[in-house]
């Protein structure tokens, strides 16, 4: 069974305390400082097919922790093996990397509500990647952060940054727990930080959830 070392706190106060080079590798999808509105009852929801399909939107409340600010991704770049959702936003401080694509939609949807696709940086090599996961339009309704991945792209990040199996992996910004579920579900340990004490208990729930549908195999 991986190993699950969860925290909820500031995550540059948590990595002072733990011990030196206990991680393997950095996958995480940081607040990307663009002060994003995360009340989706502004948005119509689409037509009346959509909306009995999907929901017509959710008020996530306050939104992202730290989002209001700028991202400064420098505490993460000396780890071995690096992926970080939203680079685009912070591109300028980052070094020549490889980018990762979730393409979000099918090609008849593309350019008909915010983005079609997201963008991640990954340390190491210069090519550009693409991966088409819809799972998440399943999971409209369910969803429980505004930012929430689906775990199969996390686990394709995983893949990609070649981090192996019995490794550490560390999400200094854990939000509902994603990352963590990919990691219990393939085998990697996992340490995640989540400042939001909401979303920290969510995480917490989902992943041990994980470990228990796991322990039944």
């Amino acid at each position: 069974m991986p190993s699950v070392n969860l925290h909820l706190g500031d995550c540059l106060d948590v990595m002072r305390g733990l011990p030196d080079n206990s991680v393997d590798a950095v996958v995480t999808d940081p607040p990307y400082g663009m002060r994003w509105d995360t009340n989706s009852k502004r948005f119509s929801g689409g037509a009346p097919a959509s909306q009995a399909k999907r929901g017509a939107g959710r008020d996530y409340g306050e939104g992202v922790v730290g989002d209001d600010t700028s991202f400064d991704p420098s505490p993460w770049l000396a780890f071995p093996r690096v992926v970080m959702f939203g680079f685009h936003h912070f591109a300028a401080r980052l070094p020549v990397g490889s980018v990762l694509v979730w393409i979000k939609r099918n090609d008849s949807a593309f350019g008909s509500f915010l983005s079609d696709a997201e963008l991640a940086w990954m340390k190491g090599g210069h090519g550009v990647y693409c991966r088409r996961d819809l799972s998440m339009f399943a999971e409209a309704r369910s969803r429980v952060h505004p930012t929430q991945k689906p775990v199969s792209l996390m686990e394709w990040c995983l893949d990609m940054a070649k981090v192996p199996e019995g490794a550490t992996v560390l999400d200094p910004f854990m939000g509902s727990g994603t990352t963590g579920v990919a990691c219990v579900r393939t085998g990697r340990n996992f340490i995640g930080i989540e400042i939001d004490e909401t979303y920290y208990r969510i995480a917490e729930k989902r992943i041990a959830e994980a470990q228990m549908q796991l322990a039944l195999l």
